[in-house]
């Protein structure tokens, strides 16, 4: 028989700042690309450049909403799916900028995504690890 042990109250306060930083940091790659990537201390490509820094963005924003929305329903299931599935996306988008700033040259300002994105997939994988419903 399976054993359902309930998250805490605060995975769900966990999805929502993860939405929310997700989903404001894709808007702002998407409205306003140069700003944004000044503000990570990166410097910003060319105007053609920005284009596809504005289609990341839409990812981005998008990965973030999905947070938000799980976070905002406060289902155990949803949050459980969420945690589970963003995962994988956080940890290709931490590896493959930290294969670029190792290989590539991107500047090392870029592996505050990395940080970012390492951290929440260890939280996440600790959360559904100690927290099973299966």
């Amino acid at each position: 028989m399976a054993v359902k042990v309930p998250l805490p109250k605060w995975v769900r306060w966990l999805a929502l700042a993860a939405g929310a930083m997700d989903a404001g940091t894709g808007a702002c790659l998407v409205a306003v690309p140069a700003w944004t990537l000044a503000c990570m201390g990166v410097t910003p490509p060319g105007a053609e450049a920005l284009e596809y820094v504005r289609f990341v963005g839409a990812f981005v924003g998008a990965v973030g909403l999905v947070y938000f929305v799980a976070g905002w329903r406060g289902n155990a299931r949803a949050l459980r799916t969420v945690l589970d599935f963003t995962r994988v996306f956080r940890g290709a988008a931490g590896t493959f900028v930290l294969a670029m700033v190792a290989g590539a040259g991107w500047s090392p300002a870029w592996l505050s995504v990395t940080g970012t994105d390492y951290a929440l997939v260890v939280v996440q994988t600790i959360i559904l690890a100690r927290y099973a419903d299966e």
